[in-house]
């Protein structure tokens, strides 16, 4: 599967964005998918994930609360909404995929997951 992430930008602190990626294939269902950040000269951090169905998620404590996760396997898309964004969300978000045969759940380690986007630029200016 390729994966394309995009609608990253500069917004203010306590502003809003929503990140998109859209993958390929007709397989999008049989993937549980997941965002990560990093930051410049910082390891990637995982933001949240989302199952195969989109009826369970999870999120790292530095967003919960504040980001929501979502997918429509119909357009083979998983979203990534960001509300009350600080200067410490500035980073490159990365969209992935993980073979629900895999097993692999949606974990929190980058290494769980097979697919990678390029990643989009989110930059929260104070």
């Amino acid at each position: 599967v390729q994966l394309q992430a995009f609608g990253g930008g500069l917004v203010q602190a306590g502003g809003s964005l929503r990140l998109s990626c859209a993958a390929s294939g007709r397989t999008f269902s049989s993937y549980d998918m997941g965002w990560f950040r990093q930051a410049p000269g910082k390891e990637r951090d995982f933001v949240a994930a989302i199952n195969w169905s989109g009826g369970t998620t999870r999120y790292a404590d530095s967003v919960k609360g504040r980001f929501t996760i979502s997918r429509d396997n119909a357009k083979n898309t998983v979203y990534l909404q960001m509300n009350s964004l600080k200067p410490e969300d500035t980073a490159r978000y990365y969209c992935a995929a993980s073979p629900v045969k895999r097993g692999y759940g949606m974990g929190i380690a980058p290494g769980g997951y097979l697919y990678w986007g390029q990643g989009t630029l989110v930059t929260v200016s104070s």
